[in-house]
């Protein structure tokens, strides 16, 4: 290629782009004359600006005016923003939230399926479900001790865990004590002195303090006679939990010779939240299944909560008493629990998803009945079903946010960053002022 063919192909593309740049320039030019011929047929003469807005709007009230793109900063006026190149836009009464709370169209409430719920006055039921462990009841728990020396001779009982029945034999022991005592009794059995009556009653009480059996006793009264042994019989019906003695042992004043445990009623133990705690007073009724025993219903009551704290699981102990007919319950079984306390008064009661806990503060977010939403502070109480009870903060009737609080919590969060920002900005009216 020739120096001269360079030469014109370099002058034709330069050309070519000085038209380009002509056409941009023209096309730039019609559209900003195009641009201000519309604001001037839309603002009129200088001062008119008020008028134009209020024939637009019909009757609706202005409340200020603001730059779409600055929408923290206030105006008095219409005019030119001071932020852009464009006019300021009305914000009419029916469009704004003017009391400080959030409002959100009716077509995003229905669209993202914002609930609301009533805050009523009722009474929450006291009921709660737990599962127990049965034990013995302790209050049926009898003691046939040693007061003396001696030592068995035949036992009855020969394994702990065994049931007895009231006045059943236990074991046949020998004490010598025992025998002094009785013959001492049974020879001012036939006094006839004056005197004799007294003493007579003091030996029989020095029998009952040596732990002698009461049956016992009346055979000497009856057959004026003694045994070389005397048996202990089972005070209470129930089961042997302990043994303390085995056939041909000997025993020393203080000795447990057995332990029985009634089984007409049983306790309990069910774990309780401690946040559940109020629910089942002292008093409460009681109703338990076993699994052992289907379709049986066993009738109980709290009789205690033993006052210490799980450190772990935050839970207290409920002590049951429950009715055990047939010695069913068996201890160590596993029961399921329902509790029903005493009927309080009635309180305000909101649906437990209304409220949000942040861990300084329990709100509800209120509906206004003229559109828009509060964020209200509350003091909750107890919760059961899907219910909350309110101490304070809100009033019966209220309209309150069930499902899609974080969405208009975020419009909070929104307008008070807005608020903040339109704080920080410095007033621009003596700008808007100065414009021509």
């Amino acid at each position: 290629m020739t120096l001269r063919r360079m030469n014109e192909l370099k002058s034709v593309a330069a050309a070519l782009v000085l038209l380009a740049l002509g056409a941009s320039g023209g096309y730039w030019w019609a559209h900003r004359m195009q641009l201000q011929d519309q604001a001037m047929d839309m603002t009129g003469p200088a001062g008119h600006g008020a008028t134009a807005a209020s024939s637009d709007s019909g009757d609706r009230k202005v409340l200020y005016w603001h730059d779409p793109m600055v929408p923290s900063v206030k105006f008095e006026k219409p005019g030119k923003s001071p932020f852009m190149d464009m006019q300021l836009v009305p914000v009419y009464a029916d469009e704004a939230d003017g009391d400080g709370g959030v409002r959100v169209s009716a077509n995003v409430v229905q669209n993202l399926g914002i609930r609301l719920g009533k805050v009523e006055m009722a009474t929450l039921p006291a009921q709660l479900q737990a599962v127990g462990n049965v034990a013995f009841d302790e209050s049926l728990l009898e003691l046939v001790q040693a007061r003396v020396d001696g030592y068995v001779t035949r036992l009855h009982v020969k394994a702990p865990l065994e049931l007895v029945r009231r006045g059943q034999p236990l074991a046949a022991i020998v004490a010598p004590q025992w025998q002094e005592a009785q013959q001492e009794y049974l020879v001012l059995l036939d006094a006839r002195s004056p005197s004799a009556q007294s003493i007579r009653e003091a030996a029989r009480q020095r029998l009952v303090v040596l732990g002698v059996p009461e049956a016992t006793i009346r055979a000497i009264e009856t057959k004026r006679a003694t045994d070389a042994s005397t048996t202990v019989f089972a005070p209470i019906d129930g089961t042997v939990t302990e043994l303390g003695v085995r056939e041909g042992a000997a025993f020393m004043p203080g000795a447990t010779l057995f332990r029985i445990n009634g089984l007409s009623t049983a306790w309990v133990n069910a774990q309780i939240p401690e946040a559940k705690v109020s629910f089942i007073p002292t008093g409460s009724t009681v109703e338990a299944s076993a699994t052992a025993w289907p379709g049986a219903t066993f009738k109980g009551e709290v009789i205690a909560m033993l006052p210490e704290v799980d450190r772990e699981t935050r839970t207290l102990t409920a002590r049951v008493v429950i009715e055990n007919p047939d010695h069913m319950l068996s201890p160590g079984m596993y029961v399921s629990l329902d509790f029903t306390g005493p009927t309080g008064e009635p309180q305000l009661l909101v649906a437990s998803e209304a409220v949000i806990t942040t861990g300084e503060r329990s709100v509800v977010i209120v509906a206004r009945d003229g559109g828009g939403f509060d964020v209200v502070d509350v003091t909750i109480g107890a919760e059961q079903d899907g219910r909350s009870t309110i101490l304070s903060g809100l009033n019966e009737g209220q309209s309150v946010v069930v499902s899609g609080q974080f969405l208009i919590d975020s419009e909070a969060s929104l307008k008070s960053t807005v608020n903040r920002l339109e704080a920080a900005l410095p007033d621009p009216s003596a700008t808007l002022e100065r414009q021509p």
